[in-house]
């Protein structure tokens, strides 16, 4: 029996002794019964409810998840989610710490900024408690790296964030791809959405419902301004942390196209290892607070020969699309093409290769906190997808190839690419 499962099996040893002590009515509320009872219901706590974290809090409870806390630096996003929520004004939380202290959660869901993936994961594991972590994992293979070790030291239960997992559209043409129904792979072809730019903006007072100094956490001291730590309605709404490398070390790359090398990783069937080498050109901002790449061409080199060619959507489409020597597949969310089209109308036998299913990303994480089975993104798939938008990011920078080890994870004989596998961290915070 694992930590979690000797948690969940006490809270829920305490409810059934009540019921063999307590009179109960001669009708009882079909409530009380099935995967939805209290008794049944995973406990969540939510770390970082802005916009991301709102709407994957929604989608937790619609799954039949019951949220007990919030925790953000933000109080009006903090306040706003645990209104949706009906979370007590007693489990609205700014430090995490005293949200992770809590005894009766058996989950979390982390929606912050990137910079705080690991630690807060890493926290939350170590405190006893399962993780779904948004996308991207990691800012660093460093990091990454450390969450995997601890997942697996601790047996602990993690889902990352790149949900269009489970979406049959996305599983259908990666069973294609597996099966070889588009002849021998030779390529994949990406499009994912480009960066932005912006200006520099004056320093700013700090709002008194929103704590900077825990926001910056283990980032490099800066002032503070809504470009830098809120949604902007002048980049369309999006967060302006996505693109300053303090926050998200490859920006857009990583933020974004961590969903399409996932989907990518998935149908080339190479989601424990990585590339052999990277190259590319980026064009980066000469000015303004955003600093992470505007338009990019990269290229990723596997060790079958099988390339990865990414490149923001102004030059492909946005999805993805598996080349092989018979025909090709193309995905992205919940559609799919493919040349020959009767492609689309194959259905796999029993014998040939059928990937995991899973039809909702929340509902497959409680699942699998309460059965301790391995969710259809866990760690290692997490971290194997992140780096290599994360060494794409490096190239992009160092404007030069670059050979890789997937084994050892550090690129080969190259001392100054190396030093960008890790970053130290503002005081106190460390991995």
């Amino acid at each position: 029996m694992t930590r979690s499962d000797s948690h969940n099996m006490t809270r829920r040893q305490v409810l059934q002794g009540l019921g063999a002590t307590l009179t109960f009515p001669a009708i009882v509320p079909s409530s009380v019964f099935g995967a939805n009872a209290p008794s049944n219901r995973v406990a969540l706590g939510v770390i970082g409810s802005g916009g991301k974290g709102t709407n994957g809090m929604r989608n937790f409870m619609a799954a039949g998840a019951q949220i007990v806390a919030i925790c953000d630096v933000n109080k009006l996003n903090r306040d706003q989610a645990a209104e949706i929520a009906g979370v007590p004004e007693s489990a609205r939380y700014v430090d995490f710490r005293d949200l992770l202290a809590r005894s009766d959660i058996d989950a979390v869901l982390i929606a912050t900024p990137d910079h705080w993936h690991i630690l807060l994961s890493i926290a939350a594991i170590k405190a006893g408690k399962d993780v779904y972590c948004e996308k991207p994992l990691s800012n660093t293979i460093t990091e990454g790296r450390a969450l995997a070790k601890t997942v697996q030291r601790y047996s602990a239960v993690f889902q990352h964030g790149t949900q269009l997992r489970s979406m049959n559209a996305t599983r259908l043409a990666c069973e294609l791809v597996r099966n070889g129904y588009i002849g021998k792979l030779e390529k994949v072809v990406i499009g994912s959405p480009p960066g932005r730019a912006t200006g520099n903006h004056p320093e700013e007072p700090v709002p008194e419902w929103f704590d900077y100094d825990r926001w910056l956490g283990p980032a490099p001291q800066a002032p503070y301004s809504r470009w830098r730590c809120l949604r902007v309605p002048e980049i369309e709404g999006l967060a302006g942390w996505y693109f300053v490398s303090d926050y998200s070390l490859a920006g857009w790359v990583a933020g974004y196209g961590v969903h399409d090398i996932d989907i990518a990783h998935w149908g080339m069937n190479t989601e424990h290892t990585g590339p052999v080498s990277i190259e590319g050109k980026g064009v980066f901002p000469t000015e303004g607070l955003y600093d992470t790449v505007l338009t990019y061409d990269l290229k990723f080199t596997y060790a079958n020969g099988v390339e990865i060619l990414m490149t923001d959507t102004t030059k492909n489409r946005h999805g993805v699309q598996f080349f092989g020597s018979e025909g090709w597949v193309g995905t992205r969310g919940d559609w799919i093409e493919a040349k020959p089209e009767s492609l689309l109308a194959i259905k796999l036998r029993p014998d040939e290769e059928h990937l995991y299913a899973s039809k909702n990303h929340e509902a497959n994480f409680l699942e699998c906190v309460k059965t301790r089975a391995q969710t259809i993104t866990p760690i290692e798939v997490a971290h194997r997808s992140t780096s290599v938008c994360l060494i794409g990011g490096i190239a992009l920078k160092l404007d030069r190839k670059l050979a890789w080890d997937p084994t050892t994870e550090r690129f080969v004989n190259d001392a100054q690419a190396n030093s960008m596998l890790s970053y130290t961290m503002r005081s106190p915070w460390t991995l």
